[in-house]
C-alpha cells in the first residue's frame, strides 16, 4: 500500500475492480468465510480488524457505487444491501464499518461539485475509505450540531468541533464532517459536508468506544481544531436530503441489512453449536439434541422469522433499487416523490422485522442451545450484543410512526437523512 499527499494520488492500495453484482456477491462471501474466523476473538479481546479492513478495500467492495461516469460499476442499492447481509453474518462490526462510507459516497453522487466527486470516487477506486463524522454527544436531539466552519479568506474555512460515534473513523482515509456555517458572503448559512483527510493537521482520532456491542467498529470521538477547509472540500447537505433521492432510505436500508446478517450469523452459530455440543433434554428420549422434537420446532419457528426478515430486506431493496433508477419501475408511475416514498415505507418496514428477529435470534440462540452456550468466553453473547447495539440506532417506534400513517391516512414519510 502506499499513501501519498499528492493530487488526487493520496490513497493508492491497489484494489481489484468489480464489474458486476455477481462479482461483488462472490467476493463478499469469500471475504466473508475469512472474516468469520476469529470474529469471536477480536469481539471478545476488542481487536481491531485493521488487516480485515484492507482486505475488505483491496477487494474492490468498497469501489462498487462509484458511478460509471466517474469509472466505476455503479451497482444497485440491493447488491450493496446483500453485500453487507453477507458480511455482517460472519462479523457485524466489519459489515457496520463501511456504512458510511457508502452513504457519503451516494452523497457525492447526488450533491457534490464535479472536481470534489472526482477526486473522492478516485480515491474510492484505489482503496480509499471514507467515514462519518456526524453524531455529537451535546445538544437536545441529535439533530443538534454544535460543529462549525467559520470563514477566514476567499474560499478558505476553519472547521472546528468535536464527534461522537464516528463508526469507521479509526480506519479512515477520509472524513465526512457534518458541520454548520453561520453564513456571510462568502457562504449561505447552512449544514455542509466537509470533505477532510483523516491525518490532517488539527484532526484528531480517538479510540474510546466502549459500548455493549458491536466493539470494534472504531465509532470514537474525532476532535477538530482550527482544521483547513477548502470550498471545494464542501457539499451542501440540503441538495441530498431535503428533496425525493432515496439517501435516507439507503441508509437505512444498509441498516436493515446489518441486523439481517446479525440474525442469520445467530441462527447459523445456534445450528452449529446444537450439532456440536448440545446435550439432549432427558424427558426428549432421544439421543441427540438435533433429534428432540420441541427443539425442531423451535428451530422452525426462528426460522420463519429470518426467511421473512431477508426476504422483506430483498423487497426494501428492489423498491429502492426502482426509486432510484437501477430497476424499471413498472408501476406506471413516473412521480420520484411517489416511487421515493414507496421505498422509504418499505425499508422502514424491514427495518422493523430486522429489529425483532436480529434480537429474538440473539437472545433464542442461548434457549435452543442450552446451559452450555452460556459459559463464559464462548463468545456466543455477541450476537444479541451486536444485534441489541446496532439496533438502538434509530427507533423503530418511529419507522411504524410513518408506516401507519402512510397506510391509514395515505401521509408520505418525512423526507429527511434517516428514513
Amino acid at each position: 500500500m502506499s499513501i501519498t499527499q499528492a493530487g488526487t494520488d493520496r490513497v493508492d492500495r491497489g484494489a481489484a475492480r468489480l464489474e458486476s453484482a455477481a462479482q461483488a456477491r462472490a467476493a463478499a462471501v469469500r471475504l466473508a468465510e475469512r472474516f468469520a474466523v476469529g470474529a469471536a476473538a477480536r469481539d471478545l479481546d476488542r481487536r481491531l480488524p485493521y488487516a480485515e479492513i484492507d482486505e475488505l478495500s483491496t477487494s474492490g467492495l468498497l469501489a462498487i457505487t462509484v458511478p460509471a461516469s466517474f469509472g466505476g460499476p455503479d451497482l444497485a442499492p440491493s447488491v450493496v444491501a446483500d453485500v453487507t447481509r453477507i458480511t455482517a453474518a460472519a462479523d457485524p462490526n466489519i459489515a457496520q464499518i463501511p456504512h458510511s462510507h457508502f452513504v457519503y459516497l451516494n452523497l457525492l453522487r447526488l450533491a457534490a461539485p464535479e472536481e470534489l466527486a472526482r477526486r473522492q470516487f478516485g480515491e474510492v477506486l484505489r482503496g480509499g475509505r471514507v467515514a462519518n463524522a456526524q453524531s455529537e454527544k451535546g445538544g437536545k436531539t441529535i439533530a443538534d450540531i454544535s460543529t462549525t466552519l467559520t470563514t477566514v479568506g476567499t474560499d478558505r474555512f476553519r472547521l472546528d468541533g468535536e464527534k461522537f460515534y464516528a463508526t469507521g473513523s479509526l480506519f479512515a482515509d477520509t472524513l465526512a464532517v457534518l458541520a454548520r456555517h453561520p453564513g456571510d458572503d462568502a457562504l449561505p448559512a447552512g449544514e455542509y459536508i466537509a470533505f477532510v483527510p483523516s491525518d490532517a493537521p488539527g484532526v484528531e482520532l480517538v479510540d474510546d468506544w466502549n459500548a455493549l456491542g458491536q466493539r470494534t467498529t472504531g465509532s470514537g470521538t474525532v476532535r477538530f481544531v482550527d482544521v483547513a477547509v477548502g470550498r471545494g472540500d464542501l457539499v451542501i447537505r440540503a441538495d441530498a436530503v431535503s428533496r425525493p433521492t432515496g439517501y435516507g432510505a439507503f441508509a437505512q436500508l444498509l441498516h436493515v441489512a446489518i441486523d439481517v446478517g446479525i440474525a442469520r450469523g445467530a441462527l447459523d452459530e445456534a445450528v452449529r453449536f446444537v450439532n456440536t455440543s448440545s446435550r439432549p433434554w432427558f424427558e426428549a428420549g432421544v439421543d441427540r439434541a438435533v433429534d428432540d422434537e420441541l427443539l425442531v420446532q423451535r428451530f422452525g419457528e426462528l426460522a420463519v422469522e429470518l426467511i421473512t426478515a431477508e426476504a422483506t430486506l430483498a423487497a426494501a431493496g428492489r423498491a429502492l433499487d426502482r426509486a432510484t433508477g437501477f430497476l424499471a419501475d413498472d408501476s406506471g408511475t413516473e412521480d420520484s416523490l411517489r416511487t421515493v416514498a414507496d421505498a422509504s415505507i418499505a425499508v422502514a418496514a424491514a427495518k422493523v422485522v430486522a429489529d425483532r428477529v436480529s434480537n429474538e435470534l440473539g437472545s433464542a440462540l442461548f434457549e435452543v442451545s442450552g446451559t452450555r452456550s452460556a459459559a463464559a468466553g464462548g463468545g456466543l453473547d455477541r450476537f444479541w450484543r451486536n444485534a441489541r447495539t446496532h439496533t438502538l440506532h434509530d427507533p423503530v417506534r418511529w419507522k411504524i410512526q410513518h408506516i401507519g400513517r402512510h397506510v391509514l391516512r395515505n401521509e408520505d414519510p418525512p423526507i429527511h437523512g434517516v428514513i
